[in-house]
């Protein structure tokens, strides 16, 4: 069965439980608050499905009040997930999460021997695939499996071969394997890549540089059509082998990172997906990742392309 979504992520659908407080170690007893659906690309989908794009998402989870509680965020907000799988002997994936003061985060992830490392080829239905424009990968998923890596694999081959693009998120986390690992894990993916969506140290890391410049140039010369860097607080910067421009942030209170730039490339491929001029599209995301942290929960911070668009118009008049 065809599929009408333009846009497709595949992978890891979690539930992420927080400590309630800043600076408390999982080693000691303290209050955690949660779940909040999660998993990089299902925040990507989600974040897109409310924008107003039609968005599908391919990942497995338990089956258990974890997993419906997933199915059920991403269903209301507009996400296709027809082709989610359920998978009744395992549990659904989860990720607890710890902030500190000094902006480092602590993750400690259930997800190998979860829903997520179940993720396999089989999954991967060809029809599905055949008229998507956009298929969106994340760094994390490559790490989590074998399977889930040969997933991966599958549906951006089926993609490139029906003439859809890939968007690639690196999405680096040292919590699941070496950066070396990571870095070997990443390579055959940026080299299908047509849009990078790096972090800067994470762009730094995959060319083995500390010199940005050279980093974008490498990967450019790669035949990557455009980078997308997110640096956080201090806005973002995006290159193409002609363009180089740097985009400031919006200020905003900060509440909860989780999933910004996740929020931030899914506002990246929506402003592509209409044919905007690429300035426009990185005030677009910037905007989109300020509003994910002002809410607990990567899935949260957004409701609608109408808050966006109010949001950015008022910051616009002050």
């Amino acid at each position: 069965m065809k599929s009408s979504v333009k846009v497709v992520a595949i992978g890891e659908a979690v539930v992420e439980i927080f400590r309630k407080y800043p600076d408390q170690s999982f080693d000691k007893i303290a209050d955690f608050v949660g779940p909040f659906p999660s998993g990089a690309p299902a925040i990507f989908a989600d974040t897109l499905a409310k924008l107003g794009c039609p968005v599908g998402f391919v990942g497995p989870v338990g089956k258990d009040e974890f997993g419906r509680c997933i199915l059920k965020k991403l269903k209301e907000d507009g996400v296709d997930i027809g082709q989610m799988i359920i998978l009744p002997d395992y549990t659904t994936g989860t990720a607890f999460t710890t902030y500190f003061s000094n902006g480092r985060r602590k993750f400690l992830y259930h997800m190998k021997d979860a829903a997520p490392g179940r993720f396999s080829p089989e999954h991967i239905k060809e029809d599905y695939f055949s008229q998507v424009e956009f298929l969106h990968i994340t760094g994390n998923v490559l790490a989590i499996s074998d399977s889930s890596r040969k997933a991966c694999h599958k549906a951006a081959n089926l993609v490139k071969k029906e003439g859809g693009k890939i968007s690639f998120d690196p999405n680096l986390r040292p919590e699941l394997l070496s950066i070396r690992e990571i870095r070997a894990l990443c390579d055959p993916f940026v080299k299908m890549a047509d849009i990078l969506l790096p972090g800067e140290e994470e762009l730094k890391v995959l060319a083995g540089t500390r010199d940005l410049k050279k980093a974008t140039e490498e990967f450019i010369g790669r035949g990557i059509h455009i980078i997308a860097i997110k640096q956080g607080k201090r806005g973002s910067m995006i290159f193409t082998p002609h363009t180089r421009l740097y985009i400031p942030p919006f200020e905003v209170e900060e509440i909860d990172p989780t999933g910004a730039g996740d929020c931030y490339d899914a506002g990246f491929i929506f402003g592509l997906l209409k044919g905007w001029e690429l300035e426009k599209i990185g005030k677009f995301s910037n905007a989109v990742g300020a509003l994910a942290v002002t809410k607990r929960g990567g899935m949260e911070g957004l409701s609608s392309l109408s808050q966006v668009i109010d949001f950015m118009r008022e910051r616009e008049n002050n």
